[in-house]
């Protein structure tokens, strides 16, 4: 008996998709949790996994259309199986087992991005999964599987070689001056139009909307990282023990925690009745998708989280933002956000504040400079923040103080 291909619920309030992208054809053979297509819902992109192994019998749903969640999309089965009669696009009973095998994402998110990659093919989870433990570049296993494929005992057999000193490691990047990486730009011929993506219409629709909305204005201040550099580079073997990766953003997360603490005024919305003071603190992190646009996933309760549980947080929904596996409810309820625009090389900057919050917090890049510390020369890791804020809610004096309590938890970290 044929499987169904249900559309999935995506978030609890979440009840349609469009579809993007198939990335199998009729009559492709298939494995189970291979990605077979791509569903846009609000500005997130998800893979969803094959329920079932075999043969793409029948797609029922172009690509473009939405559909409500529970709709059947399509059919997998052996090649040759006939199809059942009837039901094309309509609404599915969504059974235990389609149910289990049509989540947005696999159970555990690996730290790299399973699925086809140009010069591998398929990368299946488990292959990903090892690789991102192990810090193995998959472009140096050799691939044994049908087609080059990498295998998990061929990534188990590059790690046994590589530890008995059969295969050199290789050197491991700079993180502290970090070279960014060049931005595919679309080379459109003179005249040609590019069709907006519902990514890209998604961010100009919330742009424009946030420009309307709030009054911005934008404050800069300038931070000391000697302590954070310090402390990351004492900790970061061990917190890569425990699974994370320890990132600046992490310490840039507990330090907005800390000021938020100490002025709630900033954790707020307007609202036509008065500003409204947020009870939790959902840290939104601005990720960039490269071509794709900008994405931000949420991290709830952050106050909650120590650094080892933020590094967590931070690795899990990077991750899962580039491998397109993110939930449309990971991406809701932040009630401010931080953006990075400094891993591009971008001293300082002026971002658009995520509606409806009152603020947004914008990080440079961390640069060595000469400084004057006690009438001395030095020279120290320094970065700029800059906070761009709603004036309706934060005037000069207030925005100023919020962000001086950023600067002194970083500098002054212990």
């Amino acid at each position: 008996m044929p499987t169904q291909v249900i559309m999935p619920q995506l978030g609890e309030s979440v009840v349609e998709g469009t579809i993007s992208r198939w990335l199998k054809a009729k009559g492709e053979p298939i494995t189970e949790f291979e990605p077979l297509l791509e569903v846009n819902t609000d500005k997130v992109d998800t893979e969803i996994p094959s329920p079932a192994a075999g043969t793409l019998l029948d797609i029922l749903i172009p690509e473009g259309t939405t559909v409500n969640a529970g709709t059947l999309l399509a059919w997998i089965g052996e090649a040759g199986e006939r199809v059942p009669a009837g039901g094309e696009g309509a609404p599915a009973a969504l059974s235990e087992a389609a149910q289990a095998g049509l989540q947005a994402s696999p159970p555990a998110a690996p730290p790299l991005t399973p699925g086809r990659d140009q010069g591998m093919g398929f990368i299946s989870p488990v292959v990903a999964r090892i690789a991102g433990e192990q810090g193995v570049d998959l472009t140096q296993v050799p691939g044994t599987g049908q087609g080059g494929r990498i295998t998990k005992k061929d990534i188990l057999a590059y790690i046994e070689g590589r530890q008995k000193g059969l295969i050199p490691e290789k050197a491991a990047p700079a993180i502290e001056k970090a070279t960014p990486e060049p931005l595919q730009v679309p080379t459109p011929a003179p005249g040609e139009i590019l069709p907006h993506t519902p990514v890209r219409r998604a961010i100009a629709e919330h742009m424009l909307l946030s420009r309307r909305t709030s009054p911005h204005v934008t404050t800069v201040m300038e931070a000391d990282l000697s302590r954070v550099v310090a402390h990351r580079q004492a900790n970061k073997e061990s917190f890569a023990r425990d699974g994370a990766n320890l990132t600046f953003t992490a310490y840039f997360i507990v330090a907005t925690v800390t000021a938020l603490k100490a002025y709630p005024i900033v954790n707020s919305s307007w609202s036509e009745a008065g500003v409204v003071i947020q009870r939790e603190i959902n840290i939104g992190m601005a990720a960039s998708l490269g071509e794709a646009g900008l994405i931000v996933p949420v991290i709830c309760n952050a106050d909650s989280l120590s650094l080892l549980g933020l590094a967590r947080a931070i690795n899990d929904l990077a991750n899962r933002a580039r491998a397109r596996q993110l939930k449309p409810d990971e991406v809701k309820g932040g009630t401010f956000t931080i953006t990075n625009h400094g891993i591009s090389g971008s001293l300082f900057a002026t971002p658009i504040i995520n509606q409806p919050q009152c603020a947004i917090l914008g990080v440079g890049a961390i640069q060595k400079r000469v400084v004057v510390i006690a009438d001395a020369i030095a020279i120290r890791p320094m970065v700029y923040v800059s906070l761009t804020f709603d004036h309706r809610i934060l005037d000069g004096a207030s925005a100023d103080a919020f962000l001086a309590k950023v600067v002194e938890s970083l500098q002054e970290w212990n």
